[in-house]
This record gives structure tokens, C-alpha cells and sequence, in this order.
């Protein structure tokens, strides 16, 4: 739709207002925010006003949530937000960042838990055991005992069969990159672990002492502006690459921003991995690293406190490593579909475009 031209980009916000570093402002990426979420929200009203829809999906709305809970924005349709995290969390001892996160919070459980949230089906990508068992905050209730109520759990979602990735050689020789040991370093798709490039350069001069025929392939996605660092000879830089889990399977190690896609694909894929949660972002620092700590995958390493010669340490020692974690299940998708078609089947005929009855008869 061109609509969506006018969508604002949250990523865009973050690389320009909130990233210092390695680091993520929370407060700063709130405040340089707001605007836009209200934007979207009113843009959403507009699409769902202007079009005819059976079913809405929307990927973390929360926006669309605050404003369905504000009386901004009137739901026409079945919509179901999806989920990959349950409660924001204060990532300092700020006090205005501790009220605002509880304040957030508080705000989120009345929605859930008192009317506007009935207008909303909620999945979550991942298992109850992703949810942490404690309080949203402060005579706020248990974040698990609400996920379960009011959650569908759809299992983890991966874009591929992992089943059909197991062998590195064959991938490698896929996509004709050779025999040689390699170390793939990702940002993740945006500026955010923009500095890691560079760690994973000085880090990959270290370890071609050991391993002289070490090849790195470094994937550095949007980069908002921003100039690409001094990369040491040999190291091979990428922009973007479509099918970049086909990339991770065909790797030896890789070293990656912690994001929830990312260290998902990895963990299905048994590859060996460290990644680096972006510092000061929630999600990646608790929930995105408990999960992996749990399935026992990848190596966690804090940027602030890492230094070339210990990546190269830790990159040598777990290189080659066969997985210690079981395979996880990747069916989330099929079960998110099975939902969703039991849902469109669920809207009275009366309600639908003639367009999408006609379909359905042929």
C-alpha cells in the first residue's frame, strides 16, 4: 500500500537520537519517539478506516495498543499482536528511567487486564519459560501467571528447515565460498553494534596466527549515515545479504549483535556463536540472553568489556565446537497459521468483501 511510505522508521530513531556507542538510551529513544508511535497509530486508523480487512497481524504494536486503550484508534477487524517480549525493565538506576519504566508497565497491565485488550489477540513467539516468573513492578502482578492467560504460544518461528542445513561443507561449497575456516560478523541488519565490526576485525588479525587460511565475512546492513571503519585487509565486507542464515550455516563461528532473529537462527541452525547484547537495550540484555542461557546457546560477551585479544581467545576456543544444546522446535509458524486461518474461517460472511467470498467459492 503506499500508505506504508509514510510509516515512520524506529530503527532510523534509534540510530540517530539514542545510540551512544554500543550503548541504547532507553529514555532518549522514549522521548525521541513519542512523535512517531502517534504518527503510526494514527496512520493505522487510517489504513484500517480507508480499507476493508478480515484479519490484522501486527508485529509488536504496542503503539496501536496504547492508542486502541486511549480511544484513538477503533479496531474494525480481528487483530492480533504479536509478541517476543512480555514488560519493559530499567536498564540503570536512573530514577526518572526506573518511574517511567513502571509507569510503562502499569499502564501495559491495565490494557491487558481491563477492556481494551479483549479487542486484541495476543501471540508470543517463544514458550512460557521465556517470561520471566517475577513482578512487572511494584503491586503489579506476576508477568508469567498474565503471559499465560492471556497468550497464545505459538513456539519458536525460523525462515528455513534447519534439518537441511547441516552440513557446513556442502554449504560452503553452495555458496562458493571455498573449504577455508570462516567467521561470519553481523550487525544485525542496522547501525546499532556498528562498533562490533570493528572488534571483530582486530579480534580476526589475532586469530589468523593460529588459523592463517581464517576468512571473515562482516555484514553490516543500514548503516543511517554512518561511515564504515577502517576494516584490516582480508576481511570482506557485505551490506546486505538476503538469506543471511544460509551465511551462518555455512560458517565455522560467528559473532553477532544479540537480537532476538539473529541468535534464534543460530541456536536452530547448532552453530557455534558469541554475541553481544546491545547494552542498555532490555530486551537482548534479559530476555534475549535468559532464553539462550536456558537452551544452553552461544557465548554471551558484554562490548564494554571486551577487548580484541579476548574475542580472538574466545573465538579460537569455540570454533569447529560441536553444539552442546538439543535442537529446539522451528514449527511456531505452521502453528501461527493453523490459528490464523481458524480465525478468518471465524468471520461471519456478512462482514467480508464480496471479493474475498468470490475467492473462496472458486
Amino acid at each position: 500500500m503506499p500508505e506504508s511510505a509514510c510509516s515512520a522508521d524506529y530503527n532510523e530513531i534509534g540510530a540517530a537520537k539514542a545510540l551512544d556507542g554500543f550503548r541504547l538510551s532507553l529514555a532518549k529513544y522514549v522521548y525521541h519517539g513519542r512523535k512517531a508511535w502517534h504518527a503510526n497509530a494514527l496512520l493505522f486508523e487510517e489504513v484500517t478506516k480507508n480499507h476493508s480487512f478480515d484479519l490484522i497481524v501486527g508485529d509488536e504494536i504496542y503503539e496501536v495498543r496504547d492508542a486502541i486503550a486511549a480511544g484513538v484508534v477503533k479496531v474494525r477487524a480481528p487483530t492480533v499482536m504479536i509478541h517476543d517480549f512480555f514488560g519493559s525493565l530499567a536498564m540503570s538506576r536512573n530514577p526518572l528511567e526506573l518511574l517511567f519504566v513502571h509507569l510503562r508497565n502499569r499502564r501495559a497491565v491495565g490494557v491487558y487486564e481491563r477492556g481494551p485488550a479483549s479487542a486484541l489477540t495476543h501471540f508470543f513467539v517463544g514458550e512460557l519459560e521465556d517470561i520471566p516468573d517475577e513482578s512487572f513492578g511494584f503491586l503489579l502482578p506476576n508477568k508469567r501467571k498474565l503471559a499465560e492467560k492471556l497468550m497464545t504460544f505459538l513456539g519458536y518461528i525460523v525462515r528455513f528447515n534447519p534439518a537441511e542445513y547441516e552440513d557446513v561443507a556442502a554449504m560452503k561449497a553452495r555458496m562458493g565460498l571455498g573449504s577455508e575456516p570462516l567467521v561470519v560478523c553481523a550487525t544485525g541488519g542496522t547501525s546499532a553494534g556498528f562498533e562490533l565490526l570493528e572488534l571483530c576485525a582486530k579480534a580476526y588479525e589475532i586469530m589468523k596466527a593460529s588459523i592463517p587460511n581464517l576468512r571473515m565475512i562482516s555484514v553490516h546492513g543500514e548503516l543511517f549515515g554512518r561511515s564504515l571503519p577502517a576494516l584490516p585487509c582480508g576481511v570482506e565486507v557485505r551490506k546486505y545479504v538476503p538469506k543471511i542464515y544460509e551465511l551462518y550455516a555455512a560458517s565455522d563461528l560467528a559473532i553477532v549483535v544479540g537480537g532476538g532473529t539473529t541468535t534464534l537462527e543460530l541456536t536452530a541452525l547448532r552453530r557455534p556463536f558469541v554475541y553481544f547484547p546491545l547494552e542498555g537495550q532490555f530486551d537482548q540484555c534479559v530476555y534475549i540472553s535468559e532464553r539462550l542461557a536456558r537452551q544452553q546457546a552461544g557465548i554471551r560477551m558484554l562490548y564494554s568489556r571486551t577487548t580484541p585479544s579476548l574475542l580472538a581467545d574466545v573465538g579460537l576456543a569455540n570454533i569447529f565446537r560441536p553444539p552442546v544444546w538439543p535442537p529446539i522446535r522451528c514449527d511456531g509458524a505452521r502453528t501461527a497459521a493453523l490459528l490464523l486461518d481458524r480465525m478468518l474461517r471465524a468471520v461471519p460472511d456478512a462482514c467480508r468483501p464480496e471479493s474475498a467470498r468470490q475467492a473462496e467459492r472458486q
